[in-house]
């Protein structure tokens, strides 16, 4: 049985279908403060949803399952916040849903011999830095709340392995994009927001030059590297979960426009803070470790995801 935090979000409910697909029981914890129902829409019957905030623990919500679900194999931690920009505006309640909400995951997992703990963290933890491909072993200097208290999780994980035999990973998210992802979010990823806008016609913002890069990564090879960490003992291990593809965000408009046939105009506005310039993921330690291996193009990944916002 799988515990999927933030199960109803962009990302958790991929996770929860493929995992479904490949036969496994799943709960969901979820509080709906940004995840949605509707990801969750066509599952009903196949899985358990418990709607509780991890902030507060995990021993209410699961609690509540009937005890013939037994111990779960793996919590997948999702929940959190995710926006860079609320956390520069309020890193309290970042520290607190972020670093916090990862804590009360690994007390209950210490509590529960042998459950996994699989973190989603994020590139975030890196910073501007000056090797790219960044690998998992490149120092560390967040500009952002949001990318510190991704990182002082990545190390409770590591400390939870070692002190108390906690099987925990971190997968190092870089861009995400794909179906379900809410463009109208405050903190919707700039491709979601770039395909509402291609689709309406309407004009697209570039905050900055254009000329900084991203590795985007399509959400269905992000859940595989999700379930490959589920299902295997690690003792704090990180890995880089991207393509090994540098794209400008110039690139990407432009492709996005002419992938969804739109007539509208790329225009720029001043760069926002905490963003870095360059980021891009180097892979050997995923497949060697996890075994994880991209699938998705640029060009395959946005054309699906155009289909399923036009739809």
């Amino acid at each position: 049985m799988y515990v999927v935090t933030g199960g109803a979000g962009f990302i958790g409910s991929q996770l929860v279908r493929d995992l479904l697909a490949a036969g496994e029981r799943v709960v969901v914890l979820d509080d709906f403060s940004s995840g949605k129902r509707a990801n969750l829409q066509g599952l009903e019957g196949e899985l358990e949803v418990i709607e509780t905030n991890v902030v507060d623990g995990l021993w209410a919500g699961l609690g509540k399952l009937d005890p013939r679900w037994g111990t779960p194999t793996a919590i997948v931690h999702l929940a959190a916040q995710v926006s860079v920009v609320a956390s520069l505006q309020n890193p309290l309640e970042d520290a607190r849903r972020n670093h916090g909400a990862t804590l009360q995951v690994l007390e209950y997992a210490r509590q529960h011999r042998g459950v996994r703990v699989v973190l989603a963290s994020s590139a975030a933890t890196y910073g501007d830095v000056d090797e790219v491909p960044v690998r998992e072993s490149s120092a560390r200097w967040p500009l952002s709340p949001y990318g510190f208290h991704k990182f002082s999780s990545e190390l409770a994980l590591r400390a939870y392995a070692t002190t108390h035999g906690v099987p925990t990973a971190a997968l190092r998210f870089f861009n995400v994009y794909g179906p379900r992802q809410d463009p109208s979010s405050p903190y919707s990823g700039v491709i979601s927001i770039f395909m509402k806008r291609a689709l309406a016609g309407e004009g697209i913002t570039i905050y900055g030059d254009g000329e900084q890069t991203r590795d985007f990564v399509f959400v269905s090879d992000v859940s595989a590297a999700l379930r490959k960490a589920a299902s295997q003992d690690f003792a704090g291990d990180v890995f880089n979960v991207g393509t090994g593809a540098e794209t400008s965000i110039n690139v990407l408009a432009q492709t996005v426009v002419r992938l969804a046939g739109s007539a509208s105009s790329i225009g720029h506005a001043p760069a926002r803070s905490g963003e870095v310039q360059r980021s891009c993921a180097e892979l050997s330690h995923a497949r060697d470790a996890l075994k994880y291996e991209p699938s998705v193009g640029l060009d395959e990944g946005l054309a699906a995801t155009l289909a399923w916002y036009a739809s």
